[in-house]
């Protein structure tokens, strides 16, 4: 079997590939994730996804290199990962009681053949006060997390809902298009 590689060290990401239960390493990909001028959300998660991806490919001749990238997209305006307490606190506050769309980008490729899929996951914010964002960005610290929030932790309790074709999307990995395309490359899944 072709050695297979995730072109990323979220460890969110790892804890996503391992549920397929295929041997697989990660590698930074070691990418400048600069927004293009104007470029839009949905563009710039493709884009970084297959620069990942192609970034550590050329590094590994004959393996299989997966790429990923998630951008959220608030008001059309791509909203990346907070970095500090006041960013989140910020973020989550312009993100209060409005829909959010999450694109979340994969690009697996071995230097020559790419496959990509991208998912929209569109999420509907409660409406937050200042001392419940405090508490959160305090209890869960979610600052490299595209917009400052954990789903698969407390992160969860800031929502009203969830619109996805992907579950797994959200945490930075869509599994269903990424069985897909592993399929297509040659992996036996169930």
């Amino acid at each position: 079997m072709t050695e297979l590689i995730l072109a990323s060290t979220s460890r969110y990401r790892a804890e996503m590939l391992s549920r397929l239960r295929l041997p697989f390493s990660s590698a930074a990909p070691l990418v400048d994730e600069t927004p293009h001028p104007d470029e839009p959300p949905a563009a710039l998660a493709r884009r970084l996804a297959k620069t990942k991806a192609l970034a550590v490919a050329s590094q590994n001749p004959g393996s299989w290199v997966i790429g990923s990238d998630q951008v959220a997209e608030v008001h059309g305006a791509p909203l990346g990962k907070p970095g500090t307490a006041e960013a989140a606190r910020a973020q989550l506050t312009a993100m209060s009681g409005q829909e959010i769309h999450f694109h979340t980008a994969i690009c697996l490729s071995n230097g020559s053949e790419h496959l990509q899929a991208c998912d929209l996951t569109r999420v509907q914010f409660r409406t937050l006060d200042a001392a419940e964002i405090a508490r959160y960005v305090e209890a869960e610290q979610p600052l490299d997390c595209a917009g400052s929030f954990k789903c698969e932790g407390l992160g969860i309790s800031l929502f009203e809902a969830i619109h996805s074709s992907d579950p797994s999307a959200l945490v930075g990995l869509p599994l269903i298009p990424l069985s897909a395309l592993l399929r297509q490359a040659g992996y036996r899944l169930p």
